[in-house]
């Protein structure tokens, strides 16, 4: 077991002479269940692929780290890394960032914008007979027409940007062993368009024998019309959540018609664990010794990624239109397992850092009756009520708190996730958490305090983070812990206006007496209602007119209130 290859000398050190697959990647190469590329990368080698790995090639010079490794003999996979590039690059009011957590050293100018297509129009270029799959975070949600907050427009899909041939979006876990196995003889580009969660250009001709396909609005009609593209979104994320989709989205842009098949169903417990059994080396490539600390490694390297997906649908967040609505949680047995690995390695003094996931309190929920989810078309499970048929027994999380504690070396276990408290049925799974996991400071989210606006969040009203606040004080005045709640809030949210910032300074800094540190300016992020409502002016569900502050000059005028104690 070692890393991959990312030099040919380090593949003939294997006693290769050619590669199956490229792997092309906007971050430092870690091999860690945490980061996508090292996922892929592992599933591919696990369906018995030779592949390499190109991580943050330069782009600037003469493009020696894309010849490296020359023609592999299957395909090149690109992906932006962790986060989409623009919003690792940029802040909410367009400035450069001067760090990147997912570089060594945490300096910034690794990649560059748009890294997706980049990449992929440099590869076929250079290589114009292989074929170039994109996937990760940036390809997902950019996926069909967008829009972005960089450029302040509409964009098309990122197949017809940077002419990919093909697109895996969402969780890779399934989607690329699938298309490993379609690979077995060769890149058979038919066979791939038949696989769920895959994406790709067709002509008139395809798209017309399609059976189940939605047809919608077109990239120029959207570009003319905000309504369009409103309508888009709702299809677009009403499919998206569905527990068993069978239609084909299409979408025309000019001649070629963008075609996306239907998300896979969620993943399966085994499923889930057996890519977490994977053999990673679990660090960063030795090629970054004395370059400095990767600032996201060393935030999970010590922590416990427990499922995926979020039922919570929030209005400005990327995860159910990557991740899905629907739950897939991890054995307790796989988790423990990583647990003990993570206690054996060299640098641990005790501490997990997170027991977590997209949300830290979702393990194992989901409906009680499968049959309704299937009817069911809500964006969220929780907004605007949480839905009657959700399971919210934590009792299986509490359980397996109590387990990882007991693993050997594990002398501290905390929760380093944001915790959906309009879960809570009662103070039990808080009790918990506050008295055994957490750190000094726990972190919720209620994003704002006013109604409107929270309900163009889809998140539940002020008046149960007030609750909650109590209830954890309560706590910890019982338990003689002098611990602090550590609230999250956005500004510039649709619907916002600094009316509603005023009320925000007034009830959090004046009447709770809260010291703000974890605040944030909107930034719309393509694939998500609160972009459309930006962009639109409107709530495309409703049809309604949703006031937004566009001016960097308001946004900024906005988030100072978070540092204004308007007392009444």
């Amino acid at each position: 077991m070692g890393f991959l290859p990312t030099t040919v000398k380090e593949m003939r050190a294997l006693g290769w002479d050619y590669v199956d697959i490229v792997l092309f990647t906007g971050d430092a190469y870690i091999d860690h269940p945490s980061f996508g590329a090292a996922v892929v990368s592992r599933l591919f080698e696990a369906e018995g692929y030779r592949v390499a790995v190109v991580p943050q090639p330069n782009w600037r010079d003469d493009l020696r780290d894309f010849r490296k490794f020359g023609a592999p003999r299957l395909c090149f996979c690109v992906s932006a890394g962790a986060m989409d590039s623009m919003v690792n690059h940029y802040t909410a009011n367009l400035r450069l960032r001067s760090n990147d957590a997912y570089t060594a050293g945490g300096v910034a100018g690794f990649r560059p914008d748009y890294t997706v297509t980049t990449y992929t129009k440099i590869l076929k270029r250079l290589f114009p007979n292989v074929p170039v799959l994109i996937g990760g975070i940036e390809a997902s949600l950019r996926r069909l027409t967008h829009y972005d907050y960089w450029q302040n427009r509409l964009l098309p899909s990122v197949l017809i940007e940077s002419g990919a041939d093909f697109l895996l979006y969402g969780m890779g876990e399934r989607v690329v062993r699938e298309v490993a196995r379609a690979m077995r003889n060769g890149f058979n580009a038919k066979r791939l368009r038949a696989i769920r969660q895959v994406g790709f250009v067709a002509d008139k001709a395809y798209v017309e024998r399609l059976d189940r396909a939605i047809r919608l609005h077109s990239y120029e009609q959207c570009v003319a019309d905000g309504k369009a593209f409103g309508e888009n979104f709702v299809t677009i994320e009403t499919q998206s959540n569905l527990l068993n989709a069978e239609a084909v989205l299409v979408e025309q842009t000019g001649e070629q018609y963008v075609v996306i098949n239907p998300m896979n169903a969620a993943l399966t417990t085994e499923e889930l664990d057996a890519a977490f059994e994977l053999p990673y080396m679990r660090a960063p490539h030795p090629r970054y010794k004395g370059r400095g600390d990767i600032p996201a490694w060393d935030m999970i390297r010590h922590s416990i990624n427990i499922h995926r997906g979020c039922f919570g649908g929030c209005s400005f967040c990327t995860i159910s239109a990557h991740q899905g609505k629907f739950i897939s949680s991890r054995s307790e047995s796989s988790i423990l397992r990583e647990v003990e690995r993570v206690a054996a390695m060299p640098d641990f003094r005790g501490t997990i850092t997170d027991i977590g996931g997209p949300s830290a309190n979702m393990y194992r929920l989901g409906g009680k009756n499968q049959e309704l989810c299937a009817k069911c078309r809500r964006p969220s499970c929780l907004h605007p009520k949480p839905c009657p048929n959700l399971n919210r027994d934590h009792a299986p999380l509490i359980d397996l708190y109590r387990k990882v504690r007991a693993v050997k070396g594990v002398k501290h276990a905390y929760i380093g996730s944001g915790i959906r408290y309009d879960l809570f049925e009662n103070d039990g799974y808080l009790r918990e958490v506050v008295v055994h996991h957490t750190s000094g400071r726990l972190k919720v989210a209620p994003e704002h305090t006013e109604d409107g606006v929270l309900s163009l969040m889809r998140k539940p009203s002020f008046a149960l983070f007030e609750q909650l606040n109590g209830d954890f004080n309560r706590i910890c005045r019982q338990n003689g812990l002098r611990y602090q709640l550590i609230p999250y809030f956005i500004s510039s949210h649709p619907g916002c206006r600094e009316t509603d910032m005023q009320q925000l300074s007034s009830k959090v800094l004046g009447r709770l007496h809260f010291t703000l540190e974890q605040v944030q300016d909107l930034t719309p992020t393509p694939m998500t209602l609160s972009s459309v409502m930006f962009y639109t002016g409107e709530n495309p569900y409703t049809g309604k007119r949703v006031y937004v502050a566009r001016s960097q000059e308001e946004k900024r005028r906005q988030k100072q209130y978070f540092f204004k104690k308007n007392v009444r």
